[in-house]
């Protein structure tokens, strides 16, 4: 059977999938990946430092780049109006400027701020519905337009905002929160916003009763992803697996399995190592890494090898940057080349 190789070529992006410096000699040693150790061993690699300044993480501004929504591959995550659309959304984002903006935990300590794992609060369609239909009257009276997209997934319309600087979720969790609060000249209206609305839900019956339940209170809210709008047709979808809630409503439908997206080649992207790397659970981590190189990257090696697909370029991230390994089918028959991973300790 003859392929169409020039046809065929596949990006897969592994989010936090680069062991921290600090870290990755011992969890190299450890790492069940023979499919991934094969295919560094035999392709090209290129590291690449990523600007925190940008206040996204590295997979989100590829994500956003993907999808047509910024001109860089570390350019930011404009992505609001984008998830609105994935949401039902499209007639409100085809007008003025939003924000994505979700309930959030907030913990605070005697010397900072933290801003908890938006996954951790594990919201109910019924609790997110009632949460905002608590908040939505005063948005209404400051003329800023309140959305319900989905469980803990609002937008907020605020077309004078559109220099405010926000950060991503993902890349605040785990700093001090002083340092990732909005910035701009509408900072300081945001915070007003906010405060408003944490005395709103403060001892809140539903509050109370999450907590009684052992689940995490909701105290606060995370705005971020402003954009204004769209066009209907950008650069298509990503294929997604795993990921906060917010990437949901950008997926490709289809293409959740390697299977899949070999089938039908394009850009993907497999998040579930996020969590684990974000709070420093290695075992964790090294577990999922397992189960991505046998239910992605064997699958996907293997079609490289026979010509299903002509290339495969894997991004793999932490926070502070990303290393793009660009493998071919080519490059594979180097069969003196032995699989292994040391190729990452170079990568910082």
């Amino acid at each position: 059977m003859t392929y169409n190789l020039g046809m065929t070529e596949i990006t897969l992006a592994l989010p936090f999938s680069l062991p921290p410096p600090e870290m990755a000699t011992d969890l190299l040693r450890v790492m069940q990946t023979p499919a991934l150790a094969t295919l560094l061993a035999r392709s090209d690699l290129q590291y690449y430092p990523f600007d925190n300044d940008s206040r996204v993480l590295p997979h989100e501004a590829w994500l956003a780049w993907k999808l047509g929504l910024s001109t860089h591959p570390a350019q930011g995550a404009p992505i609001a109006t984008a998830v609105m659309r994935g949401c039902g959304l499209e007639a409100q984002a085809a007008q003025g400027h939003w924000f994505i903006l979700q309930p959030a935990h907030i913990q605070i300590s005697r010397t900072h701020m933290l801003l908890t794992d938006m996954r951790s609060l594990q919201l109910s369609e019924q609790e997110s519905r009632a949460l905002y239909d608590l908040a939505r009257p005063y948005f209404d009276d400051i003329g800023l337009p309140l959305l319900h997209g989905a469980p803990g997934l609002w937008f907020m319309r605020a077309d004078a905002w559109n220099d405010l600087n926000t950060a991503s979720p993902d890349a605040t969790t785990t700093q001090s929160l002083n340092d990732w609060l909005p910035e701009g000249p509408h900072a300081r209206d945001f915070r007003k916003l906010q405060n408003e609305i944490q005395m709103l839900w403060h001892e809140h019956p539903l509050i109370e009763a999450r907590q009684a339940r052992g689940l995490t209170a909701v105290n606060s809210l995370w705005l971020w992803g402003g954009a204004g709008p769209v066009p209907s047709a950008t650069n298509g979808r990503v294929a997604i697996a795993g990921g906060p809630a917010w990437m949901q409503p950008l997926a490709a439908p289809g293409q959740a399995d390697a299977a899949q997206l070999i089938a039908s080649p394009g850009p993907a992207m497999v998040a579930d190592l996020i969590p684990s790397a974000q709070t420093g659970d290695w075992a964790d981590w090294l577990a999922h890494m397992q189960r991505i190189d046998q239910q992605w990257l064997a699958p996907l090696l293997a079609a490289l090898k026979d010509g299903r697909i002509g290339g495969l370029t894997l991004l793999l991230s932490h926070r502070h940057g990303c290393t793009t390994v660009h493998a071919s089918r080519l490059g594979q028959l180097k069969f003196w080349r032995k699989p292994n991973l040391n190729s990452l300790l170079k990568q910082s």
